[in-house]
């Protein structure tokens, strides 16, 4: 598997791997994603691109694993030589639980997206919520040290990212939900900045980051998080398919920088690599196979 030829872009690269065809032989180191459904996962397609850039002998693929099986799956790995899992929705939870070891993110989180084995023993690790703030200094140069944030949702993507901010030095996050002990359960991952809020105050906040698959919005108005914000805010979506959503394109019509969850997509599979082969990751060629596989959906902003 070749590095990238003097002179050549990103894309000529992949368009290069694909016509090699590279083969698999049985040195080749095993990665994939366990999930249900999981045929839908860009995960291989960035990871793929990623080795064959790195001149790693590696292949990652897909592993629809039941929801009942997730630690079954975890404690396979180790069995088959799998070096490396993402773990993707129903799973997180459950392989955190069934791995040997959790980072102290995964301790407190109770999820884990990663499994890094080494000798034998399952490491679970997180990435989900330093690889939003990863691509938002990256793409946006913000930094959350300071910053006033609030949090749409309480689920397991909008712990994560509650739990990145409050490392990373946020002033304050407010987390708005509609079920509020789960509100309050998420807040409380940011300490003495955490606190349980409203629709309103996202209206304060220097970034509001869209947590849920279905947008909150205000019983008087209508309209959604995004109508409140302005010039100077930042509103970031988790999704990344659609490329854009109400809550941005409400953003954006007020003045607000938007970015959909493409990139976050893109950093956390970039500390994924870290964790499993040591090597940096090549971000160029990650964004390109981004593109590539949602066809045009590039991140907005």
């Amino acid at each position: 598997m070749a590095r990238r030829a003097p002179g050549a872009t990103v894309s000529d690269q992949l368009d290069a791997d694909r016509r090699r065809g590279d083969q698999i032989s049985a040195r080749t180191v095993v990665a994939g994603v366990i999930g249900d459904p999981v045929r839908h996962s860009l995960s291989p397609a960035l990871h793929n691109a990623a080795f064959q850039a790195l001149g790693l002998d590696w292949v990652y693929v897909a592993f629809p694993v039941a929801a009942h099986d997730a630690a079954a799956a975890v404690r396979g790995a180790v069995a088959l030589g799998v070096q490396g899992l993402s773990v993707t929705m129903p799973h997180k939870q459950a392989a955190a639980r069934g791995a040997d070891q959790r980072s102290v993110a995964v301790e407190r989180l109770g999820a884990a997206n990663t499994i890094v084995v080494r000798s034998g023993v399952t490491v679970a690790h997180s990435t989900d919520g330093g690889g939003l703030l990863d691509d938002l200094e990256r793409a946006l140069d913000f930094g959350a040290a300071g910053a006033r944030c609030a949090v749409l949702g309480a689920g397991g993507a909008a712990r994560a990212v509650v739990l990145a901010l409050a490392e990373r030095g946020a002033a304050s996050v407010v987390v708005v939900n509609r079920t509020a002990a789960a509100a309050e359960s998420a807040a409380l991952l940011a300490g003495r900045s955490g606190r349980v809020g409203t629709l309103a105050d996202v209206a304060e906040a220097d970034l509001v980051v869209n947590a849920t698959p279905v947008e909150l919005v205000s019983p008087s108005s209508g309209a959604t998080a995004g109508a409140a914000l302005g010039r100077g805010q930042i509103a970031v979506d988790m999704r990344y398919s659609p490329p854009t959503t109400r809550f941005l394109d409400e953003a954006c019509a007020r003045g607000a920088t938007v970015r959909n969850g493409l990139g976050m997509l893109v950093h956390q599979a970039a500390r994924q690599l870290v964790l499993w082969t040591g090597e940096d990751a090549p971000l160029e060629v990650l964004f390109e196979a981004a593109r590539r596989a949602t066809e045009g959906s590039a991140p907005v902003g």
